[in-house]
């Protein structure tokens, strides 16, 4: 239905029609005017269809301008738009939150590892060595004890003793 061919009988009909016979026109228009900003394009196609329906009285009656005056109101809409951008101060971006440290961060591993290397060093040096071996080597008590030259119970009862030697240093260093 043209909007030129016949009077419209309300606003949204007429709306309707004009969206459908000069929407695509002015969207490509207003795609062009913000250099392929499609989804600002829309944005302001909806608002010029908006203000034609504000308009829609004086509009209705003088079908004739209709297209040349979508054409301005669009244009307006964008040359407001570029005004609005310059006036406003420049947008921050919100910090990025997968920068942000967790819980147990790299810098308290730092602290905890120095912590413990010198809770190690104020064992006895049997302890020590069977702590490092079990734990930082992850070697079996098996292979321990037989380098070593000690019984394999005598690795794991060290290594029961030295985690309690080891608790305690590190709960006197604390306080």
């Amino acid at each position: 239905m043209d909007v030129r061919e016949q009077p419209p009988i309300d606003g949204d009909a007429w709306l309707e029609s004009l969206h459908t016979e000069h929407g695509p026109a002015v969207h490509r228009y207003l795609v062009s005017l913000t250099l392929g900003d499609r989804a600002t394009a829309e944005d302001l196609l909806q608002e010029t269809m908006l203000r034609a329906w504000r308009h829609y009285p004086a509009l209705s009656r003088d079908p004739s301008g209709i297209r040349s005056w979508l054409f301005t109101v669009a244009r307006n809409l964008v040359i407001d738009a570029g005004r609005a951008r310059k006036v406003r101060p420049a947008e921050v971006s919100p910090p990025d939150l997968t920068q942000v440290p967790a819980a147990g961060d790299a810098m308290e591993r730092v602290l905890t590892a120095g912590l413990v290397r010198e809770a190690l060093r104020r064992l006895s040096p049997q302890h020590r060595t069977v702590l490092v071996e079990l734990y930082f080597t992850e070697n079996p008590a098996a292979d321990i004890a037989s380098r070593l030259g000690v019984p394999e119970g005598t690795v794991k009862s060290r290594a029961h003793y030295a985690l309690r030697a080891l608790r305690q240093v590190m709960h006197d260093m604390e306080s």
